[in-house]
């Protein structure tokens, strides 16, 4: 009965982000789509679905600060949710963080994975790995850079036209939040049971950005076989 329900929920899987096809790949970052599906939406959004008699929980879109606290409230609401479904081109590290350890907190034994096709970047990671089990379908992606505290592009740009000495300071700050950002997914990956290593031999062997040496690469694509080697897969879709 369970590899009925399985399956079902698969092929509601393959309906919903529709037929796996052939994905080009992109020259400067080889392991990964040349056009990633993670949603065009400028706010992640929480849409529960009925998918094969499960309820699943759609998660699609950029991770901002609110989230921790929307998905808080829809898994209290909806206990009966069984998966999370996620795409994101990532976005606030320290809510996603917040948002995984959610998801481990109040969602039970509840599923998160990566359908076919769609792309879980960044801070996405991190809601991920919240899930107890956890699913990378054929054709998902799960894509990983070096993180730093430089999204903050409006503060960035304001101290350089207060002159060099603004900017100074606030590249000192940004180091810190980003060795202490750093503290924080390292522990975050022992609470989640994902190793550690994923940390050291992966994610910050990626560049943050081009450095102009002619290797233009600055994300990757996790294999199937390194997903399960680390742990960030745990559960065979």
């Amino acid at each position: 009965m369970k590899k009925l329900i399985k399956a079902a929920i698969l092929a509601a899987s393959c309906l919903a982000v529709g037929a796996h096809a052939e994905t080009a790949m992109d020259p400067n970052n080889p392991t990964c789509p040349a056009e990633p599906d993670w949603s065009a939406n400028k706010q992640m959004e929480l849409t529960p679905i009925e998918r094969g008699g499960e309820k699943i929980l759609l998660a699609e879109g950029v991770i901002d600060k609110g989230i921790p606290e929307r998905l808080q409230k829809v898994l209290e609401e909806n206990p009966d949710i069984t998966e999370i479904w996620l795409r994101s081109p990532g976005g606030n590290a320290r809510a996603g963080n917040a948002a995984g350890q959610i998801i481990r907190k109040i969602g039970g034994i509840v599923i998160t994975r990566i359908p076919p096709g769609w792309t879980c970047f960044s801070a996405c990671n991190f809601v991920f790995m919240g899930g107890r089990a956890r699913i990378i379908d054929e054709g998902g992606h799960f894509m990983v850079h070096m993180f730093t505290m430089t999204g903050d592009r409006d503060a960035i740009n304001y101290s350089i036209e207060m002159g060099t000495e603004s900017t100074v300071g606030l590249i000192g700050e940004v180091e810190q939040e980003s060795a202490l950002l750093a503290t924080e997914d390292n522990d975050f990956l022992i609470r989640m049971g994902v190793s550690r290593k994923l940390l050291s031999e992966i994610m910050y062997k990626q560049k943050a950005v081009d450095t102009g040496d002619g290797d233009k690469s600055t994300r990757r694509c996790l294999s199937r076989e390194e997903a399960y080697r680390y742990n960030v897969a745990n559960v065979d879709g």
